[in-house]
């Protein structure tokens, strides 16, 4: 094992990785640049301690990832040293590709998912540090004729899910969130180049089903998390629309501002991901928020004081449908008030819907390994029929 410097993690202490070239990638301005990428965007708002990063997170679930395959390792899976040097490096960089404020502002600077963006940032930094990291790009993207590495990095139980549950729940302090991830992960194993869990880690696997599905409803779908991370888009949209007008806003931001204009076939091309998107975080679009605050433009300078003062939109109970309800009284209010227009209302107004699913066997059946050695499938094991339930969170906001 390559002994390169210790890192030493809140959540699983002193930790080190097995190949060099991953503390070469820890060490490259793009990934260095996740240290100012929140992991849960706004959520402070409502969880003060949560203010932890993306480069934490990508740590710990590459930690998690080197325990997994000693753990299969110890079981007698093949896994070749190039095997264990990509999956380290895939798993390492899968969210290499989040903009500032992660999932809040997705696609909305550069209209491409961050998978996609992901995919053209490993390849890039294997240019600069000279790596091929082809078989990286294959098992990140489910393309390697082993998918068990894919469902490492990507499945029903895998290394990102483990640490981010864990993270997030550590940082905002809601305990609901914490999973068994050691017994899980000393429970994997290989089945025809497929991952499979021992029969033992059943329960620990509802545990864990359950423990997403709480952390759903207490803090990434919380209510105000939901308002102030609507808000920040809220402000993007007006942002978009001024720099787009003939008058031309600009921010500070060049990079902004040419990704907001979105004017040429270019605006989403690599050549500019790697000229402007990726040299933005977090505290350049605070900065933005500040600079917004003074502009002439009513509707951009509230959202921006708002947001900064923590003056969010409130949740409404009430139907759009009828014209005599509770929010249409306020839109008539609004608009009475701030003099604006009808079709601007969507700023101040946002709706949003989020279904919530943690497991389903039309995304891929779970296989677990019975006593027998046999391979059955995890819906025959569920013991706890919420598991498998599908909800659809409705969120409708107004301003005052």
């Amino acid at each position: 094992m390559y002994q390169g410097k210790i890192f030493n993690d809140p959540i699983y202490g002193l930790i080190r990785f097995p190949h060099s070239i991953l503390y070469k990638i820890i060490d490259h301005p793009y990934f260095q640049r996740l240290r100012r990428i929140s992991q849960q965007a706004l959520s402070h708002y409502v969880y003060p301690g949560a203010m932890h990063t993306r480069f934490q997170h990508a740590l710990g679930a590459l930690h998690l990832m080197t325990r997994a395959i000693d753990v299969l390792k110890s079981k007698g899976v093949s896994i070749s040293k190039e095997e264990s040097e990509a999956v380290s490096v895939a798993i390492l960089l899968h969210d290499i590709g989040h903009g500032p404020f992660s999932h809040a502002l997705e696609q909305e600077l550069v209209p491409i998912h961050h998978e996609d963006i992901s995919k053209i940032l490993i390849e890039q930094i294997g240019i600069d540090l000279n790596a091929d990291f082809s078989l990286a790009l294959q098992m990140f993207d489910g393309q390697y004729h082993r998918p068990f590495f894919h469902d490492l990095i990507s499945g029903n139980i895998d290394m990102d899910r483990m640490d981010y549950l864990t993270r997030d729940s550590y940082f905002s302090g809601v305990a609901e969130g914490i999973i068994g991830y050691d017994r899980i992960i000393t429970m994997l194993n290989v089945w025809r180049d497929s991952l499979v869990i021992e029969e033992k880690a059943i329960y620990s696997i509802e545990k864990f089903l359950m423990a997403r599905r709480l952390m759903y409803h207490q803090v990434y779908l919380h209510k105000t998390v939901v308002s102030a991370e609507l808000m920040l888009k809220s402000i993007t949209q007006r942002l978009k629309y001024l720099v787009s007008s003939p008058q031309r806003y600009q921010t500070y931001n060049e990079g902004i501002n040419v990704l907001l204009k979105g004017e040429s076939a270019n605006s989403n091309s690599k050549e500019d991901i790697l000229k402007w998107f990726v040299h933005l975080d977090d505290t350049d679009i605070l900065q933005v928020i500040k600079q917004g605050q003074g502009t002439n433009d009513m509707i951009l300078s509230k959202l921006c004081s708002n947001l900064l003062e923590r003056n969010l939109f409130k949740l409404s109970l009430s139907s759009e449908s009828d014209e005599n309800s509770d929010l249409s009284h306020r839109k008539k209010k609004f608009i009475k008030k701030y003099k604006i227009k009808e079709d601007e209302l969507f700023y101040f107004f946002p709706t949003k819907s989020e279904t919530i699913e943690m497991y389903s066997s039309l995304n891929g059946e779970l296989n677990v390994l019975d006593k027998s050695d046999s391979i059955k499938s995890f819906s025959e094991f569920i013991s706890d029929r919420e598991i498998n339930r599908r909800e659809i969170k409705e969120f409708k906001f107004y301003s005052q």
